[in-house]
């Protein structure tokens, strides 16, 4: 085990959850994920592995057949993935996130009907905010629900579902106006609804269509998709906690989980990142001693070293304050904003150290290039996240004059 990015205070089960999940990443994901990412392939035995693993159901509680772990361990197992693929933590989170809201905000049968067969991984969940014209304003929802008798009618476009085609089951985010007053503010006539299909592309279910793949530059193998609605019937007793209206703070309450799991992913990146580069810089000879040699590669190792230990730090301790119990948003915001900026400045200067060889294919640090940028703009922009930030700290510093 590595001297970075090492955790305090552990239990035994975490320890020994977390060294196997590290074994399975280094001996399962690691060897195949740069072939497999080339050619966009969805990593089919890698994720049979986590089902197998019990990942699926990791912080499902126990009475659902799950785990029954913290945020805790959950961040530090995607740290271990994400070092391996980051592409494979991503299949992991949006199913995690989906299995959290229902375990927070489900009716009592919608947690014994869903969350059993997600804890075993038989059901794989996605979630949709986003529309093609909003991005990161997500009052600005203009796909719409209307009721008809006992069933709601859904219509409208979606995008960047990552699961999209994979997953079979989908939390969606639309506007319900019925039983809210014209002049409601936006956020307060959203509701999320729980929407079952097949997993596959076309159309997946009566009314529901997944287009395909997006092609993407990064964060391949993973599918990321549009998600068409058109006059898709979805039962009422399939609104998430059974009442209209409070979409958004649920699904608020799913991303803030998940924006400590893109600042895990973002330490797992740059963890790998930094692997690279330092067993590089030992090999690679220049001007008759290895490169490590040179004060300029070392101060390169120095910086990354503290960006990897200082984002592994915060997105810790984010995590110990959600399962606290306490609000953690400025937590969150702050460990994603810091792991995804430390992490794309890592992974540089990973490439730097590798000179032209950083360039090839045949270098794992090509593909990481390539896939830090994703979380930049993932779970909200850094720029959001700074919004976010700022407007707590205002809350909590408010000037008493």
């Amino acid at each position: 085990m590595a001297r970075l990015a090492q955790t305090a205070g552990l239990t035994d089960i975490q320890q020994e959850i977390l060294s196997t999940v590290r074994d399975f990443v280094d001996k399962e994901i690691i060897p195949v994920a740069t072939e497999l990412e080339h050619r966009d392939e969805y990593p089919q035995a890698i994720v049979d592995g986590l089902k197998e693993l019990g990942l699926f159901g990791l912080m499902i509680p126990e009475e659902y057949g799950g785990l029954g772990e913290s945020l805790l361990t959950y961040a530090l197992c995607v740290e271990e993935i994400a070092r391996g693929w980051m592409s494979v933590s991503g299949i992991i989170n949006t199913h995690f996130i989906v299995a959290y809201m229902l375990k927070q905000h489900g009716t009592q049968e919608q947690k014994d009907h869903f969350l059993p067969r997600m804890a075993a991984g038989d059901i794989r969940g996605a979630f949709s905010m986003s529309e093609p014209a909003l991005g990161s304003d997500v009052s600005a929802i203009t796909s719409k629900a209307v009721k008809d008798g006992d069933e709601y009618v859904l219509n409208g476009q979606k995008m960047w579902l990552t699961n999209g085609g994979t997953s079979s089951l989908v939390a969606v985010l639309v506007r319900s106006d019925e039983g809210h007053p014209e002049g409601t503010a936006p956020h307060k006539s959203m509701t999320t609804f729980l929407v079952e299909k097949e997993p596959g592309f076309g159309e997946v279910r009566p009314g529901l269509t997944i287009p395909g793949k997006i092609d993407k530059m990064g964060y391949k193998g993973v599918d990321t998709t549009e998600l068409i609605m058109d006059g898709l019937r979805i039962p009422a007793d399939r609104v998430l906690g059974g009442v209209t209206g409070r979409g958004f703070y649920q699904m608020m309450d799913g991303v803030e989980v998940g924006r400590v799991n893109v600042a895990a992913r973002g330490c797992g990146v740059a963890q790998r990142a930094f692997e690279l580069g330092v067993a590089y810089a030992q090999q690679r000879h220049t001007f008759g001693k290895p490169i490590a040699q040179h004060q300029a590669i070392q101060f390169k190792l120095a910086e990354m070293a503290t960006k990897v230990e200082a984002a592994h730090a915060m997105m810790v301790n984010a995590a110990r304050k959600k399962d606290s119990g306490e609000r953690n948003d400025l937590e969150a915001g702050m460990a994603k904003y810091l792991a995804s900026e430390y992490c794309k400045e890592v992974v540089e200067d990973a490439f730097r150290i590798h000179g032209g060889y950083g360039f090839s294919k045949e270098y794992e640090i090509e593909r990481l290039y390539r896939e830090a940028p994703m979380l930049l703009i993932g779970e909200g922009t850094a720029e959001i996240q700074k919004m976010i930030i700022g407007r707590r700290l205002l809350e909590e510093y408010r000037f008493q004059g």
